[in-house]
């Protein structure tokens, strides 16, 4: 067995995470509530970030980016430390959340680029427009379905739109149907959450006495950020001395508090039509925060994965462990914490379907599990492992390049290469920063895992794999 050959600062990364691990079992409060109504379907609004750090709200421990309406929404909901996205990247996760598919089952190993690049990379150049999706059965059912904001799942010529997939009414960015408009304004980011939350609204308005379904997935905080003043003003205190120029903390921290701005007024206007109470609000982010070694993402590499190793693109924690926020008034415990239950992306179409009364079509073999009793406040066992696949390099610092295949199963979580290397075991409930790889001391564990893991592997899609793909090699001093 090879042993975990990192070369990092193991000090530094520890003093970088500092107090942080302690929010990570947060506080529980007791609740006594009602079940969920039954022969009422409720109303599901998903609210999607993009590249939203675990660490970067106040309810997960930040202490510098004012987030006052989600932290009120975990207030008022449950709030969940180990929820865990499929993807470290946005089209995969994205996939997973549409489908309860990890995605590498259709060939969504990364994300949908140009027709060219998907090609090199053995990737479709969409999400096949056959396969079950959450809003496809929700339609089905007689729901309303809409989708604002992001898409990511395929464009270009020949692409399907969102409506394809059983969504009602649409308007996106990266996809082939209807746009958001106002992209050539340089402000166009920093003001898109507003925008996506007017179409919500809109739509919610219009479907007030029907069932309905929408997803709200933002742009920010995504790259490239761009800030208004406005939106500025409360972080003028981090602004650089004597140069010319917006600070990365100024920059980041003002998109977030103003995607927190909007989700608020959203969520208000839900209360203000009287629907609160029949309306399951879910608030997520599709992978870890980006990395400063990326050119145009320089800003965004101040997001903040709490105690957790890894940013986005690896597969360590906090490229994948992400906030999971859910609001259901009279349902969902007001002010609970779940620390136990581990929930992940391919959970909610099955959730969607158990809470709405959808039946499961019989060929959609889902990789996820209806785990809706944790979202009601019992906390829930899961009984299907999670795993994901990343085939490319990752960049930035020697922490976070990740081995290519990982799983978590109970407690444990294994990363390994196809060939066996880089093999590293960890209690995570106990080690949070993945940094003791007792893979040595559970050989017993190390096998059963790896003989899942590998066996899951190589049911999926054959493709190129990237020469620094699972390496963690430093470029080491040579003589001539």
């Amino acid at each position: 067995m090879e042993p975990n050959t990192m070369v990092f600062s193991r000090r530094r990364f520890l003093n970088a995470i500092g107090a942080a691990a302690a929010v990570v079992t947060l506080p529980s409060r007791a609740f006594a509530g009602k079940s969920a109504t039954k022969g009422i379907k409720p109303n599901f609004v998903f609210i999607f970030a993009d590249d939203l750090g675990w660490g970067d709200l106040g309810c997960y421990g930040n202490r510098q980016i004012k987030t006052p309406n989600l932290d009120e929404l975990a207030k008022k909901g449950i709030l969940f430390t180990q929820f865990y996205v499929n993807g470290s990247v946005c089209s995969p996760s994205r996939t997973s959340i549409m489908t309860s598919h990890f995605p590498a089952r259709h060939g969504v190993h990364g994300h949908f680029a140009t027709h060219k690049q998907n090609e090199a990379r053995a990737m479709p150049n969409w999400l096949d427009p056959k396969v079950h999706t959450v809003t496809k059965l929700l339609k089905d059912a007689g729901y309303k379905t809409g989708h604002f904001g992001k898409w990511h799942l395929g464009s270009g010529t020949g692409a399907p739109t969102p409506g394809d997939y059983g969504i009602d009414e649409h308007s996106t960015r990266t996809s082939s149907g209807p746009q958001l408009e106002g992209t050539s304004d340089p402000y166009f980011r920093a003001r898109s959450t507003a925008m996506i939350v007017d179409k919500t609204i809109e739509f919610i308005e219009s479907n007030r006495d029907k069932s309905f379904y929408v997803n709200v997935w933002t742009l920010v905080p995504h790259a490239t950020l761009h800030p208004t003043d406005e939106q500025m003003k409360p972080y003028q205190r981090y602004a650089p001395r004597g140069v010319p120029y917006k600070g990365a903390k100024q920059i980041y921290y003002a998109s977030v508090t103003d995607l927190d701005q909007q989700i608020g007024r959203l969520v208000k206007k839900i209360d203000e039509l009287g629907l609160s109470d029949n309306t399951v609000i879910v608030f997520s982010s599709d992978n870890g925060p980006e990395d400063f070694d990326i050119r145009n993402a320089v800003h965004s590499g101040i997001g903040s994965t709490g105690p957790f190793r890894g940013r986005k693109r690896s597969i360590y924690e906090g490229g994948i462990r992400m906030p999971f926020i859910v609001r259901w008034p009279g349902h969902v415990p007001a002010g609970e914490v779940d620390n136990k239950s581990i929930v992940a992306g391919v959970d909610w179409l099955p959730t969607v379907c158990n809470l709405a009364g959808v039946k499961l079509p019989g060929d959609l073999k889902p990789d996820g599990e209806d785990m809706s009793a944790a979202l009601l406040g019992k906390t829930k066992q899961r009984t299907r492992p999670l795993m994901w696949e990343w085939r490319f390099r990752v960049s930035g610092d020697m922490a976070h390049k990740c081995p290519m295949l990982a799983i978590r199963d109970g407690k444990w979580k294994l990363l390994m290469n196809p060939d066996r290397s880089r093999i590293e075991l960890y209690d995570i409930p106990k080690d949070l920063t993945e940094l003791d790889n007792v893979a040595d001391q559970h050989p017993d564990i190390v096998r059963k895992l790896s003989e899942k893991l590998l066996k899951w592997q190589k049911t999926l899609p054959a493709g190129p794999i990237d020469k620094e793909a699972g390496s963690n090699a430093y470029p080491w001093p040579k003589g001539q």
